[in-house]
């Protein structure tokens, strides 16, 4: 592609995934109101996607269940399977990959294309838009709203603003007629403006994306500065790209496989942990799986934080504390020791509802430390062969004996992705 030539970017959403693909693999609840929620045995969790029909009742994504009942009784009610969803967003994005091979992945379901190059075989952007359409929509039973533009951010605008409200879920954002499309919008239209941002424009006297896009860069600068502080230019500056509609990064295709900055896990405790072996078994589970995603990407860590927060939720204490390892490592045990180290130096002893262990400054694990008093090798080959385990059979194929007791949660969350079933 010659340089400044106008691309063509594609932003792809599925409208209601998670609802769609179950509407897909139960027809009998085609013409039914349908939700996604975390535990309709228990009619309780929250609303992670609804179908049109069950938003025609009110219903909306992230309401708690016993609402979203209240206003549709009828409602079918699925429990998530996330593994499942995965899967089928892997296959949408291999028919993506058919029209172009700069398909960049935004979310689960949402893909950004540029098939600029693709033009010249496929036809023009709003045929090849509705062939994708009618190749998801047959294959996997899930419709395609696409936003058309010249860039990223205007791709996104016009999906999220026109194309999933337009009959045929297709609409092309134009940059040089931005002021009588996305300027006349709301200012809580603009991606990246939630409502507190709103409140702020607000005071700013900025009502639509117009007055921000209107507002030469310098003043709005200024005006940040005066609410925010000095720090503010490059929020300003972001938000005054966006409502000029200015984005000049390209379509990603390995946005994901760089080095991460860091990799760790969170878990929320299903009761209140006041003891301290309780509290060291969800430790070391954490740690496991954190080292074990280390040793999957092939990464060793200088560096671990452990964060907790106690009960009460209303009032809640807790802390967030890291530390500096002796040398770079990936070894469950090793690191275990430094997260009970700093756990313990910080823990008020209140009851513990959620704690986390993450591992960050990272280097490749080709080479690392031996000690005199380890034997590391056999220590390494035998967690390659629990992970290759866990690998081949599922995360509780082989668990610690204190995973086995009412305080371990590793069989339960070998059953979730994301805090959801798969």
């Amino acid at each position: 592609m010659s340089k400044g030539k106008e691309r063509t970017i594609f932003l792809a959403d599925c409208e209601s995934f998670y609802a769609s693909v179950e509407k897909a693999d139960h027809p009998g609840f085609k013409d039914k109101p349908v939700a996604v929620a975390g535990d309709p045995a228990l009619r309780s969790g929250i609303i992670l996607a609804a179908c049109p029909i069950a938003k025609q009742y009110g219903v909306s994504t992230a309401e708690r269940l016993g609402e979203a009942l209240k206003k549709c009784p009828e409602l079918v009610v699925m429990r998530p399977r996330m593994q499942h969803y995965i899967d089928i967003s892997l296959m949408i994005t291999k028919i993506y990959e058919e029209f172009t091979d700069l398909v960049e992945v935004f979310s689960i379901d949402e893909q950004f294309l540029d098939i600029t190059a693709s033009l010249p075989l496929f036809g023009d952007p709003l045929t090849i838009a509705e062939a994708i359409q009618r190749k998801v929509l047959r294959q996997t039973g899930v419709r395609v709203r696409i936003g058309i533009s010249s860039n990223k951010i205007l791709a996104k605008i016009a999906t999220d603003i026109w194309a999933k409200k337009n009959p045929s879920g297709v609409y092309t954002l134009h940059q040089s007629k931005l002021a009588e499309t996305l300027w006349e919008q709301p200012v809580n239209k603009m991606f990246g403006v939630g409502s507190r941002m709103t409140a702020h424009f607000a005071k700013l006297g900025m009502y639509t994306v117009g007055d921000v896009a209107q507002t030469p860069l310098p003043q709005l600068k200024n005006k940040f500065r005066a609410r925010f502080g000095k720090q503010s230019d490059i929020h300003a500056e972001v938000m005054w790209r966006t409502a000029n509609g200015l984005d000049d990064s390209p379509v990603t295709p390995t946005t994901f496989d760089t080095a991460p900055k860091s990799i760790g896990h969170m878990m929320t405790l299903p009761r209140d942990y006041e003891e301290s072996s309780e509290v060291n078994t969800i430790l070391l589970e954490l740690t496991e799986e954190v080292c074990r995603d280390c040793r999957r990407k092939g990464y060793m860590a200088s560096i671990v934080t452990v964060s907790c927060m106690c009960s009460p939720f209303d009032a809640p204490t807790g802390f967030s504390r890291q530390m500096k390892m002796p040398d770079p490592t990936n070894h469950t045990r090793t690191v275990f020791e430094a997260v009970k180290q700093l756990f313990y130096k910080f823990w008020d002893t209140m009851p513990v509802r959620r704690a986390g262990v993450m591992l960050s400054q990272f280097v490749e694990d080709h080479t690392y430390q031996l000690t005199l008093f380890e034997d590391q090798i056999k220590e390494r080959a035998l967690e390659k062969v629990t992970d290759s385990i866990k690998d081949r059979y599922g995360n509780a194929a082989i668990v610690r004996a204190s995973s086995m007791t009412t305080a371990g949660q590793a069989q339960t969350r070998a059953l979730k992705i994301g805090g959801h079933y798969k």
